[in-house]
């Protein structure tokens, strides 16, 4: 059994220049306008910026990477497995001209029309995907310490996944169905591991490649709760806004109205909390994998991201009601639209985000030393 030697970070100058610069590309990429993301020079910095955090964490860590065996075999295998999705990837060429599945990722992030918009720099609900293969690489680094006390060794049997892998994405190929194709990548890489590190690396790091099945886009196949979603929030909105802050709004379907004409307000797909629910859901499956081992307490985790989700979009909409019964629609529209950098709409979801990270500590402090999950 491998044991992982002293992994503590000592935060030196240079590495503490490398993460500012790291953070400053990360930011200035992220904040770039969405129809930019599809150029081909964006979609190259993308994964330049990926390489770079995994870089850089094995900057912070080299004796970790050192322990780490079969790295020429995993990547190697790796290369060739990404040639396949980039070559022969995707196959409805009707919609975007290119056999790469990487493309058609990034041309269903980049595009907003699931946000009732028709075009500007509107975030697309799916464009959370971005943002997970840091969150697992980061996972697998803070991980790091019981992935490395692990056997590491060869573990054929895992090819296994990789021929489930290729058999999900011809099937998805044939179907002219990309996501499947998404998910047979992530299978395929998963079994890429296992072969490399064996059974026991696949059991521990099943929790941060479950993670990447938020890159799947979904935001039109959960267009079916999204309609019952805006009638739940206008429902909520009206009612605590007529019996608990006394203003007389009318709702007419997804429609909240003043009684004078001063203000009207819909409650549109945008507004509908699906992006909130899949960033709590998200929060809420972190922290129940990271903290707890019973399978019940992280089930719970996941499901209190519905309720938390809608409370956060609630709040949203009492904020705009409150301006423009201040100030009219044009408060309202203020409100609506963030503010400046979009930090009015973060606040609402600031009480929701604590009240769930409370329940998780208050539940983390009632369960007994074998309930918590182990580095």
């Amino acid at each position: 059994m491998n044991k992982p030697e002293n992994t503590d970070i000592s935060w030196k100058l240079e590495q503490k220049l490398g993460a500012g610069f790291f953070l400053l590309l990360f930011a200035g990429w992220f904040s770039t306008p969405m129809w930019w993301k599809s150029s081909a020079t964006a979609q190259a910095l993308y994964f330049a910026l990926l390489a770079a955090f995994f870089l850089l964490l094995r900057f912070f860590d080299r004796n970790a990477w050192e322990q780490l065996p079969n790295k020429g075999f995993f990547f190697a295998l790796l290369a060739a497995w990404l040639a396949l999705f980039q070559f022969f990837g995707n196959s409805t060429l009707g919609y975007v001209h290119s056999p790469s599945l990487f493309q058609w990722i990034f041309n269903v992030y980049n595009n907003n029309n699931n946000n009732n918009n028709g075009g500007g720099d509107e975030v697309n609900d799916d464009a959370i995907g971005y943002l997970i293969p840091f969150l697992v690489i980061g996972l697998f680094w803070l991980k790091r310490e019981g992935l490395l006390a692990s056997p590491l060794n060869t573990w054929p049997p895992a090819l296994f996944l990789v021929v489930l892998g290729v058999a999900v994405h011809f099937a998805g190929y044939l179907v002219e169905e990309p996501r499947f194709s998404i998910i047979a990548m992530f299978i395929g890489i998963y079994g890429l591991t296992g072969m490399a590190w064996g059974p026991v690396w696949l059991r521990k790091s099943f929790f941060p490649f479950f993670l990447l099945a938020f890159c799947v886009p979904v935001s039109e196949a959960l267009q079916p709760i999204t309609f019952p979603l805006r009638i739940l929030v206008s429902e909520l909105t009206e009612w605590v806004a007529h019996y608990i802050l006394g203003i007389g709004v009318i709702r007419s379907g997804t429609q909240l109205l003043d009684p004078s004409g001063t203000y009207g307000y819909d409650v549109a797909a945008a507004c509908s909390g699906i992006r909130s629910l899949v960033m709590f859901f998200l929060l809420a499956t972190v922290y129940g994998f990271l903290v707890f081992r019973s399978p019940w307490k992280r089930g719970f985790m996941m499901a209190l991201a519905f309720p938390f989700a809608v409370l956060g979009n609630l709040v949203r909409m009492l904020l705009i009601i409150v301006a423009a019964e201040m100030g009219g629609q044009e408060w309202g529209d203020y409100v609506h639209e963030g503010g400046p950098f979009g930090i009015i709409s973060l606040l609402p979801y600031v009480p929701a985000i604590i009240g769930l990270l409370w329940i998780g500590l208050w539940m983390e402090k009632k369960s007994g030393p074998n309930e918590k999950e182990q580095p």
